[in-house]
């Protein structure tokens, strides 16, 4: 069983490439591009016209969205255990938080990098981005709170939500005045303990190195 994955650094690819590595599956990466200003492979627009990645391949099917391929890969493959089952009690809670991360989370990132696309002139893009910067620490305050004391985003057992997590902060630029995970003392707990996983150490190798470098 093989996949291919359209591709870009800094993206929430990366997180679906995560958790392809946790799996263990073969899989190739099709090279693409966040920039808005340079065209995206025809492949991959015909799969989401959006433009938008990830986009994930198998068979004959194709599908976009990161939270909705989180949840086909973890039920795709149980035996990764990256996801509570329909039957068990965290499930929802699963269900809940990658939903959240995915409307919620990511839509205060979006305020801040994509101003242009919630105002409808130039001039009132800076209080799209003022909007988002809030916003961001609202929603991290609401993760960091539901985690609490628990050893994982859901509870006691390691997810897909904590890959997602750690995707997630990766994307935090307190230069921009977004918020640090310092300010969260629970959710930069989970994400150091994601950034020890090979799967992570793998994928997020720049990145990491990146942040271990003396500035």
């Amino acid at each position: 069983m093989s996949y291919k994955l359209y591709y870009a650094p800094e993206s929430a690819s990366l997180g679906v490439r995560v958790i392809l590595e946790e799996i263990g599956v073969d899989y190739e990466l099709l090279p693409t591009s966040t920039d808005t200003d340079k065209p995206k492979p025809q492949g991959q627009l015909a799969l989401n016209p959006n433009g938008w990645i990830p986009v994930l391949i198998w068979d004959e099917y194709a599908m976009y969205e990161c939270a909705a391929i989180t949840i086909f890969l973890c039920d795709r493959h149980p035996e990764a255990k990256l996801a509570p089952t329909v039957n068990e009690p965290e499930r929802g809670l699963f269900l809940q938080t990658l939903v959240y991360f995915s409307n919620t989370v990511q839509n205060a990132f979006q305020l801040d990098y994509y101003p242009d696309r919630f105002a409808d002139t130039p001039a009132t893009e800076p209080s799209a981005q003022r909007r988002g910067l809030r916003r961001l620490r609202e929603t991290w305050k609401v993760i960091d709170d539901q985690i609490g004391n628990n050893n994982w985003v859901i509870g006691d057992r390691f997810s897909a939500a904590d890959i997602y997590l750690f995707m997630l902060t990766t994307w935090l630029k307190p230069s921009r005045g977004q918020p640090s995970t310092q300010e969260f003392p629970n959710v930069k707990r989970i994400s150091d303990a994601v950034a020890q996983r090979r799967s992570v150490q793998v994928v997020y190798e720049e990145w990491i190195s990146e942040q271990t470098t003396p500035r």
